[in-house]
């Protein structure tokens, strides 16, 4: 059945018998705003193009533009404006009208960014590239998409300015969005470019930018690989770019959002002092929580960060148990949003490593990255359920795809350290000793990869390498054992055989 009743800020519009309400009182509109006000709302939010307003409020007669925009400037009168002071039916330059419909504002004061990605430039004479170069678009927006922090502005929207010059500043303002992906497809023979940048919408400034290269043996798995390739590079960039902004807000305008933000890098620090950062990190969210019950991403995060005190030999305040917070904000989480990606994940993970469920664990992060295997969290987090489930291979194929969603900082360090942790199950010595090499010019190596590298010297004989290992290892962590690298209870899996044995042989102190 038809909605018959539109609602938008303080009006609605009910299309049964054509009126517009404000407050319960009756506003009065003429037969074409009423027309016009009917197809706005009917494009949810797109923008509509001038023809087809023309169409809708003038049916087979034909009318010169200035009536239209006479009809728009006296409809926009009669609306008023919204309450940033910005008129409800935005002007997109050449092409029509949008009508912008205001968002519902969260109680706890979320402010979660809003991106466009703009059609790509074709800069070839071949016009098959604008399918590839569209085609790309699509499959980024989708992409996008699956990050529930992100807000993506739908394809009608933003393709209103293919073939057009952009002012970026512009279509950010229309398109009442934070951040601006666009790029360009470059072709020569076999090879193509694909060059793409992202633009903070308010100012202009730009945030990365890179060309990715390839050939054309198949058109398909060539885009799929730019698109995994840019969304692995641009997520962390909004994530610092929103961290960055609400680090400039005062204490008491921190929304629930805001605090998500600000305890999602302190999970990620490597080095000895990540215990506090975790006491940090839950301080933040119980806020968050407290002001948006219902937000999926930080119920599931909060459970995450009782997962990995628990995990990590965290010790929590009197009366916390953090086995039992992290199942019930893991199950919290799940009502709240069962679709989301990364819910799902955390819910896998704490079913794994918490509850005792490896199956029922296992399933839910399988369907966390079927839904978005461009998220280099939920990438790295299959690679270990397939290493937990001792499918080695599965387990490095994963956990490299994560490391090349983004190869720089924090995250990859970790990728670097599960690929040597299960290398070495696998029995690849070579392969896990340089794996664990490959983390020690980081300033906070892992204690897994440094003692995984430790573990593979002294099973190739090489003492003197391995206890040196162990050593240092020691002066960042003196209180480090073999139980207590192992977790709660100190129980190895059976798949670290190989690193215990091998840290025995260095010398580490086995409890």
């Amino acid at each position: 059945m038809k909605q018959q009743r539109v609602a938008f800020g303080p009006f609605v519009f009910d299309t049964s018998n054509a009126t517009l309400w404000r407050d319960a009182e009756l506003v009065p509109l003429g037969a074409r705003g009423v027309a016009l006000l009917a197809a706005l709302l009917a494009a949810d939010g797109a923008v509509v193009s001038r023809s087809a307003l023309l169409d809708h409020a003038w049916p087979d007669v034909a009318v010169e533009d200035g009536n239209l925009a006479v009809q728009i400037a006296t409809l926009r009168k009669t609306l008023g404006t919204r309450p940033d002071g910005q008129e409800w039916i935005a002007t997109v330059p050449r092409v029509g009208y949008r009508l912008v419909r205001e968002a519902q504002q969260p109680a706890s004061g979320d402010d979660r960014p809003a991106i466009a990605v703009l059609p790509f430039l074709n800069l070839t004479s071949d016009s098959e590239q604008d399918y590839f170069a569209d085609g790309m678009v699509e499959d980024l927006i989708t992409a996008l998409s699956r990050f529930k922090p992100f807000a993506v502005v739908a394809r009608n929207s933003s393709f209103v300015y293919k073939g057009r010059a952009v002012d970026v500043r512009e279509a950010a303002r229309t398109l009442s969005v934070r951040y601006v992906l666009e790029g360009s497809v470059r072709r020569s023979g076999r090879r193509v470019r694909v060059s793409a940048q992202l633009i903070d919408g308010e100012n202009g400034a730009h945030l990365w930018a890179e060309n990715l290269d390839g050939t054309i043996d198949d058109m398909l798995d060539f885009q799929d690989r730019i698109t995994a390739r840019v969304i692995g590079l641009i997520e962390p960039e909004i994530h610092r770019a929103e961290l960055e902004r609400s680090r400039r807000k005062r204490p008491e305008n921190l929304g629930a959002y805001d605090l998500y933000l600000q305890a999602l890098p302190l999970l990620h620090v490597l080095g000895v002092q990540r215990l506090e950062h975790y006491n940090e990190a839950i301080a933040l969210l119980d806020r968050a929580i407290a002001l948006d019950p219902g937000f999926a991403p930080v119920l599931a995060l909060a459970a995450w960060a009782h997962e990995k005190r628990l995990t990590r030999s965290g010790t929590p305040p009197s009366g916390v148990d953090d086995a039992a917070s992290a199942i019930a904000l893991a199950e919290r989480a799940m009502r709240a949003d069962d679709g989301d990606a990364f819910v799902l994940m955390v819910a896998g993970v704490v079913l794994m490593t918490v509850k005792g469920e490896p199956d029922a664990g296992y399933a839910l992060i399988k369907r966390a990255y079927a839904i978005n295997p461009n998220s280099q969290a939920i990438a790295k987090v299959i690679g270990y359920a397939h290493w937990h489930r001792g499918s080695f291979e599965e387990g490095l194929a994963c956990t490299l795809h994560a490391l090349q969603l983004s190869p720089a900082g924090g995250q990859a360090v970790r990728c670097m350290s599960q690929m040597a942790r299960v290398s070495l199950s696998a029995g690849r010595m070579e392969d896990a000793l340089t794996w664990g090499l490959r983390t020690m010019d980081n300033p906070a190596p892992t204690d897994f990869a440094l003692c995984v590298a430790a573990a593979c010297y002294a099973h190739m004989g090489r003492l003197e390498e391995a206890r040196a290992t162990v050593q240092r290892t020691l002066g960042l962590w003196p209180q480090l054992t073999i139980a207590g690298l192992m977790g709660p209870g100190g129980r190895p899996d059976a798949h670290d055989r190989l690193l215990v044995e091998g840290l025995a042989k260095a010398g580490m102190p086995a409890s």
